[in-house]
């Protein structure tokens, strides 16, 4: 087969096209749909002037496409949500350049999902193989230091390891739904202290009298999207002192070609938007992705950000909730830790090495913190179907 084998490179997702992208996508989440990255370059969110160069690998057998990889060329480590900066400045005390890098990833998007993209019930064991020969070439080639696989799918990165690519795990929070017919259903699984404290936290949102509503289809309306944007804005720049790495013409694009993977929670008080979170959704889970309030209202960064979206996966019949990243606060609302994986090469055999034995030394501690967070699951009884 490898004998059969040919590849290019290309800088636009336009150059793959719709069609052929969404034939390698097929069950993949919203965000590796061409829609999503195809909105990402065409807006400007991501190119030359962000640091982030798209740089997708097509691979043919016999002059066919046989499988894609989303990856990029990046100048720096933002936007990315597996961290490797340490990595960066070591390079830099000892006169080497980390940057540019090669990462396989979904721009500003910390979700598990598929890298190596091909045609459902096809084998991915050799194209695998493939993909990292041709990468590390690539690597020499382009004098590039490295090459990342960012929330890679536990199998993938199983596959990548028997390649020699470092495995780094890190944990996030999701909520499963274990055939919850109402909210109430779920509270009943939780000891009676943290059940009190949800009600409390929902109470005092409906208490300042305020109004929240799932908006998808067509209660979803362009005017919702250009509020959230406004709160997205302003959130970005209390925490970080810019905008926000997505352009508003992002998300009118994927307001037009992705409606139907779209839920915004409003709050509104008066008849008056105050606060807005954005989430996509398939037939099978649904992701939290962003957030923002104009108004300061207790509790109701939890109502709408992880209330309102268990409730919608319960009603959707939606078997897992992704919230995003980072967040003890999660535990104790129901989210159980789960691992995330990434993968590593890196072209100095002497840092790749020592990246090595830091992993090693560093998954010591993920492990302790994700038996640490289980442990304060708010569950009557941890069935081993959440281990």
């Amino acid at each position: 087969m490898k004998s059969k084998l040919s590849y290019t490179f290309v800088n636009n997702i336009e150059k793959i096209g719709q069609a052929l992208w969404q034939e390698m996508a097929v069950g993949t989440n919203p965000f590796c749909q061409y829609e999503f990255l195809h909105a990402l370059e065409s807006s400007k969110s991501v190119g030359p002037d962000t640091g982030w160069h798209p740089h997708h690998l097509i691979l043919y057998k016999n002059n066919e496409a046989v499988c894609l990889v989303p990856l990029y060329k990046k100048n720096h480590s933002y936007g990315e949500y597996v961290f490797d900066f340490a990595w960066a400045n070591t390079y830099k005390q000892y006169g080497l350049n980390y940057y540019p890098k090669l990462i396989s990833a979904i721009p500003f998007t910390p979700v598990t999902g598929g890298r190596i993209l091909c045609r459902p019930n096809t084998d991915q064991t050799e194209l695998v193989e493939v993909v990292c020969q041709v990468t590390s070439e690539k690597l020499s080639l382009d004098g590039l230091s490295s090459m990342h696989w960012l929330f890679v799918e536990a199998q993938t990165s199983q596959r990548l390891a028997v390649q020699q690519q470092l495995t780094r795990r890190s944990v996030q929070f999701q909520w499963f739904n274990r055939g919850y017919a109402t909210f109430s259903d779920f509270l009943a699984t939780m000891n009676s202290r943290k059940r009190k404290t949800i009600k409390s936290e929902r109470n005092k949102v409906f208490q300042a009298e305020v109004t929240v509503e799932r908006l998808t289809g067509e209660k979803l309306h362009m005017a919702n999207m250009d509020f959230f944007y406004h709160c997205y804005q302003q959130t970005y720049l209390k925490r970080s002192g810019h905008t926000g790495y997505l352009t508003q013409d992002f998300f009118k694009q994927i307001f037009q070609t992705m409606h139907h993977n779209l839920l915004i929670v409003e709050a509104s008080m008066g008849g008056q938007p105050i606060a807005s979170a954005l989430f996509f959704y398939d037939d099978k889970q649904l992701f939290g992705r962003y957030w923002g309030a104009i108004v300061d209202i207790p509790q109701l960064h939890f109502e709408c950000c992880y209330y309102q979206g268990i409730e919608f996966c319960i009603d959707k019949g939606l078997a897992e909730f992704n919230p995003g990243t980072q967040g003890e606060h999660k535990i104790m609302r129901g989210f159980e830790p789960t691992y995330c994986y990434s993968n590593h090469q890196l072209k100095e055999l002497a840092f790749h090495e020592a990246v090595g034995r830091f992993i090693k030394t560093e998954d010591i501690g993920i492990a302790e913190y994700k038996q640490n967070a289980e442990s304060l699951l708010p569950f009557k009884k941890l069935t081993d179907d959440r281990l």
